[in-house]
Protein backbone atom coordinates (compact mmCIF):
# COMPACT_ATOMS: atom_id res chain seq x y z
CA UNK A 1 0.00 0.00 0.00
CA UNK A 2 1.55 3.63 -0.76
CA UNK A 3 1.24 6.36 1.81
CA UNK A 4 -2.05 8.00 2.26
CA UNK A 5 -1.69 11.87 1.51
CA UNK A 6 -5.11 12.92 2.88
CA UNK A 7 -7.13 11.31 5.78
CA UNK A 8 -10.09 11.38 7.64
CA UNK A 9 -10.47 10.82 11.23
CA UNK A 10 -13.41 9.97 13.39
CA UNK A 11 -14.32 10.73 16.79
CA UNK A 12 -16.94 7.69 17.40
CA UNK A 13 -19.63 8.44 19.71
CA UNK A 14 -22.79 6.80 20.34
CA UNK A 15 -24.74 10.11 19.87
CA UNK A 16 -22.15 12.10 17.90
CA UNK A 17 -19.34 11.37 15.54
CA UNK A 18 -16.74 14.13 14.79
CA UNK A 19 -15.13 14.28 11.49
CA UNK A 20 -11.64 16.10 11.11
CA UNK A 21 -9.39 15.67 7.65
CA UNK A 22 -5.81 15.53 7.64
CA UNK A 23 -2.70 15.21 5.39
CA UNK A 24 0.70 13.67 5.42
CA UNK A 25 2.98 16.68 3.97
CA UNK A 26 1.97 18.96 6.80
CA UNK A 27 1.07 16.33 9.46
CA UNK A 28 -1.97 18.52 10.92
CA UNK A 29 -5.64 18.28 10.66
CA UNK A 30 -8.34 20.52 11.22
CA UNK A 31 -12.20 20.31 12.37
CA UNK A 32 -14.84 19.19 9.15
CA UNK A 33 -18.40 18.50 10.92
CA UNK A 34 -20.23 16.52 13.61
CA UNK A 35 -22.00 14.09 12.37
CA UNK A 36 -25.27 12.62 14.35
CA UNK A 37 -25.73 9.18 15.27
CA UNK A 38 -28.55 7.29 16.61
CA UNK A 39 -27.58 4.04 19.64
CA UNK A 40 -23.78 4.69 17.30
CA UNK A 41 -25.14 4.03 14.19
CA UNK A 42 -24.04 7.16 11.84
CA UNK A 43 -26.09 8.59 8.91
CA UNK A 44 -23.93 6.25 6.38
CA UNK A 45 -25.07 8.73 3.02
CA UNK A 46 -23.55 11.66 5.02
CA UNK A 47 -20.78 9.59 5.37
CA UNK A 48 -20.63 8.14 1.50
CA UNK A 49 -20.93 12.24 0.45
CA UNK A 50 -17.74 13.32 2.89
CA UNK A 51 -15.55 10.39 1.31
CA UNK A 52 -16.87 11.71 -2.21
CA UNK A 53 -15.84 15.43 -1.56
CA UNK A 54 -12.73 14.94 0.08
CA UNK A 55 -11.74 11.20 -1.67
CA UNK A 56 -9.18 10.13 1.08
CA UNK A 57 -6.73 7.82 0.64
CA UNK A 58 -7.46 6.32 4.12
CA UNK A 59 -9.25 6.44 7.74
CA UNK A 60 -8.53 7.22 11.07
CA UNK A 61 -10.94 6.08 13.88
CA UNK A 62 -10.32 7.02 17.73
CA UNK A 63 -9.70 3.89 19.71
CA UNK A 64 -11.33 4.86 23.34
CA UNK A 65 -8.99 3.53 26.15
CA UNK A 66 -8.90 3.26 29.37
CA UNK A 67 -6.38 5.03 30.82
CA UNK A 68 -4.64 1.97 31.54
CA UNK A 69 -4.57 1.06 27.95
CA UNK A 70 -6.94 -2.12 27.87
CA UNK A 71 -9.62 -1.87 26.04
CA UNK A 72 -13.41 -0.75 26.93
CA UNK A 73 -16.94 -1.33 26.00
CA UNK A 74 -16.72 1.80 23.78
CA UNK A 75 -13.44 0.93 22.25
CA UNK A 76 -15.32 -2.67 21.04
CA UNK A 77 -17.63 -0.48 19.38
CA UNK A 78 -15.19 1.76 17.90
CA UNK A 79 -13.66 -1.09 16.08
CA UNK A 80 -16.75 -2.08 15.19
CA UNK A 81 -17.69 1.15 13.64
CA UNK A 82 -13.56 1.02 11.37
CA UNK A 83 -14.67 -2.29 10.42
CA UNK A 84 -18.11 -1.30 8.56
CA UNK A 85 -16.16 1.92 7.38
CA UNK A 86 -13.64 -0.50 5.37
CA UNK A 87 -16.74 -2.89 4.64
CA UNK A 88 -18.97 -0.25 3.09
CA UNK A 89 -16.30 2.17 1.72
CA UNK A 90 -13.61 -0.24 0.53
CA UNK A 91 -10.79 1.85 2.35
CA UNK A 92 -7.70 1.63 4.84
CA UNK A 93 -8.87 2.26 8.13
CA UNK A 94 -6.86 2.94 10.81
CA UNK A 95 -7.21 3.53 14.82
CA UNK A 96 -5.54 5.21 17.06
CA UNK A 97 -6.00 5.65 21.06
CA UNK A 98 -7.59 8.97 21.39
CA UNK A 99 -7.41 8.85 25.26
CA UNK A 100 -7.48 12.52 26.47
CA UNK A 101 -8.40 13.98 23.35
CA UNK A 102 -11.95 15.05 24.28
CA UNK A 103 -10.33 16.13 27.65
CA UNK A 104 -7.54 18.32 25.46
CA UNK A 105 -10.55 19.63 23.25
CA UNK A 106 -12.30 20.81 25.66
CA UNK A 107 -9.58 22.43 27.17
CA UNK A 108 -8.51 24.39 23.67
CA UNK A 109 -12.09 25.90 23.69
CA UNK A 110 -11.84 27.18 26.91
CA UNK A 111 -8.15 28.68 25.80
CA UNK A 112 -9.97 30.23 22.72
CA UNK A 113 -12.17 31.65 25.06
CA UNK A 114 -15.39 29.73 23.47
CA UNK A 115 -17.32 28.76 26.90
CA UNK A 116 -20.74 27.55 26.94
CA UNK A 117 -21.56 23.72 27.58
CA UNK A 118 -20.85 20.63 25.63
CA UNK A 119 -24.05 21.01 24.34
CA UNK A 120 -24.05 23.90 22.75
CA UNK A 121 -20.45 23.76 21.48
CA UNK A 122 -19.58 20.03 21.19
CA UNK A 123 -15.92 19.07 20.57
CA UNK A 124 -16.28 16.10 18.98
CA UNK A 125 -14.82 17.66 15.65
CA UNK A 126 -11.97 18.80 17.32
CA UNK A 127 -11.39 15.55 19.44
CA UNK A 128 -11.09 14.09 16.31
CA UNK A 129 -8.61 16.43 14.28
CA UNK A 130 -5.97 16.19 17.76
CA UNK A 131 -6.49 12.49 17.09
CA UNK A 132 -5.70 12.39 13.45
CA UNK A 133 -2.46 14.78 14.22
CA UNK A 134 -1.59 12.19 16.81
CA UNK A 135 -1.66 9.53 14.00
CA UNK A 136 -0.12 11.71 11.82
CA UNK A 137 2.84 12.63 14.25
CA UNK A 138 3.07 8.52 14.86
CA UNK A 139 2.92 7.93 10.96
CA UNK A 140 5.04 10.57 9.06
CA UNK A 141 5.32 11.34 5.56
CA UNK A 142 8.70 9.89 4.15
Amino acid sequence: MSTPRLLLGFDYGTRQIGVAVGQMITGQARELCTLKARDGVPDWGRIEALLREWQPDALVVGLPLNMDGSPSEMSARAEKFARRLNGRFNLPVHTHDERLTTYEAKGQRLRQGQTGGYRERPVDALAAALLLEGWLNEHPAP
